[in-house]
């Protein structure tokens, strides 16, 4: 098991009290599991940045009668597949479905796949969440 460590932090007043709302209202039991997230966080983002592998999900929401649109996401999807693990297609309502694409490769080319299929129209939404897969890229 990793060694803990202990050491103090020195915060203004104000800002702990943010902090602890913060915390509290993200169900964190204790200020050191808060910390080791967000230092989590930013370790993360400099893998994303020193384009380390990452893995995630991009999640569009469209409108299936727009002219054309599954081809174009079915193509762009095509394009991609070195990337793509696996997809998932909800139907939210009669003209609505939210696509869920699962990544895994370098952060500039998932990136891309991302404002591709966001940029087409038709698409009303669309998120990337990247994370760590904790592996160089070779």
């Amino acid at each position: 098991m990793a060694k803990v460590f202990r050491f103090g932090v020195s915060l203004d007043k104000d800002l702990l009290e943010k902090f602890d709302r913060l915390l509290n209202s993200k169900n964190y039991s204790n200020r050191s599991e808060a910390f080791r997230d967000l230092i989590r966080h930013e370790l993360v983002e400099r893998e994303w940045q020193q384009g380390k592998e990452v893995a995630g999900a991009i999640t569009i929401i469209y409108d299936h009668h727009k002219r054309d649109i599954l081809n174009k996401i079915m193509d762009m999807q095509h394009d991609f597949q070195k990337i793509i693990i696996s997809t998932q297609h909800i139907h939210l309502d009669h003209n609505n479905c939210l696509e869920i694409i699962a990544v895994k490769g370098s952060p500039a080319e998932v990136r891309k796949l991302a404002d591709t299929l966001k940029s087409i129209k038709g698409v009303k939404h669309g998120t990337l969440n990247m994370s760590t897969t904790g592996k160089e890229i070779k």
